[in-house]
């Protein structure tokens, strides 16, 4: 089967939907089917990788974003499609590439759309209101267009729930087992990292607005006030990179940038004590899931998606959310910090939980679907016109 991947916001320094896009290449590809992901760029080209065929077309540049792209023109997306002739697409992106369900459909192709996001989420943190009708009718006509909306969590499926929404399906996304790993905790790394602090955190993640990642750095705040010797390190890099340095220049803070070594990222990772991630609105958050699989227990926001993959089956907890707000988050790193020095199996069973998130079980699912149901039985509403 060829299965085209067309995305937006793909590029050098992003994070979850490259990370995304090239495990499910991996994936299919070891499933024997053919994998072409067709992302921005600043000019046309193609590339053969170990994750597929990648095609880049001419794309914008959104401002004060970092560096993510959008393409250009869906018209040439049709294009390439056309001539390309999938069995199936699929789709990051809910907002500028929608249209492409419709083209699908008027070809009988089944078609599926990933909700990376909770539009709810995004407009109530950009606009400051909830706008529900809006939220209800885009997500209406976003599920209207595509066999299937994909979402990794409950908490990115409960808008389309909500809305009665019948053909959304749950598929968590996985983690790099084989890269992430307890045993790649780096003793002169982690000196090097904590400059003669006594505890190591770390935010591994895009520093743009929607990630609040200025929670961490109130979180070290207040545990610096309660007496711990603690070094923050960020991880990654975004439009809020100068915003953040500039308000941290009299605590302990690294600003590390964004980690391409994938080895020495996983090595960070698990030399840390504990990681932040203060997302409000995250659906999955990899990030969280690569610091379980490598060791590290994970402090989250109690309205992300982070804290369904907290708790083991045995429901002992391999990290803790937290309200949104640094003296709560720093509560709950203490509250870690006093496991870690009792229980000595804290860094194992964060491990074990991430075991339960292998990429082979998330394509099997979307495999799955790879038999979608008839376009002819697509949901239809009125308002999705």
């Amino acid at each position: 089967m060829r299965i085209i991947h067309i995305a937006n916001f793909y590029g050098p320094k992003s994070g979850g939907i490259k990370t995304t896009l090239h495990n499910l290449g991996s994936g299919y590809t070891a499933e024997g089917h053919e994998f072409i992901y067709v992302v921005p760029g600043k000019k046309f080209g193609r590339e053969e990788t170990t994750h597929g065929a990648c095609i880049s077309l001419p794309s914008w540049q959104i401002p004060f974003s970092g560096g993510y792209r959008v393409i250009r023109s869906t018209y040439r997306v049709k294009t390439i499609l056309n001539s390309l002739k999938p069995d199936r697409i699929e789709v990051s992106d809910r907002f500028t590439l929608s249209c492409l369900g419709k083209w699908a459909a008027d070809r009988n192709i089944p078609a599926i759309v990933f909700s990376h996001e909770t539009l709810r989420g995004l407009v109530k943190n950009y606009l400051g209101v909830p706008m529900k009708r809006f939220v209800s009718w885009h997500n209406t006509r976003l599920a209207s267009r595509f066999d299937f909306v994909v979402t990794t969590t409950n908490f990115a499926a409960a808008e389309f729930d909500e809305i009665g929404t019948t053909n959304v399906v749950r598929v968590p996304l996985g983690v790099d087992l084989q890269t992430f790993s307890p045993s790649l905790r780096n003793e002169e790394l982690r000196t090097k990292m904590i400059k003669g602090g006594d505890v190591l955190l770390v935010h591994c993640g895009r520093l743009s607005p929607e990630k609040k990642p200025e929670r961490s750095l109130e979180t070290l705040r207040a545990l610096l006030d309660r007496g711990i010797n603690a070094r923050l390190v960020y991880i990654g890099s975004g439009p809020l990179h100068k915003k953040l340095y500039d308000s941290s220049r009299d605590i302990p803070v690294t600003f590390w940038g964004y980690v391409a070594n994938k080895k020495l990222l996983a090595q960070m990772i698990a030399s840390a004590d504990i990681s932040l991630a203060p997302g409000p609105i995250e659906t999955f958050c990899l990030a969280a899931l690569e610091s379980l699989a490598s060791g590290t227990p994970v402090v989250a926001s109690e309205t992300s998606a982070v804290g369904e993959f907290l708790v083991d089956h045995n429901g002992d907890f391999v990290g803790l959310t937290a309200a949104n707000n640094g003296r709560a988050f720093a509560d709950a790193v203490q509250i870690l910090l006093d496991e870690i020095a009792e229980d000595a199996t804290l860094s194992d069973r964060c491990r074990t939980q991430a075991e339960q998130f292998p990429w082979s079980e998330t394509i099997m699912r979307l495999g799955r679907l790879g038999g979608a149901t008839p376009v002819a039985h697509r949901p239809t509403n009125k308002s999705a016109a």
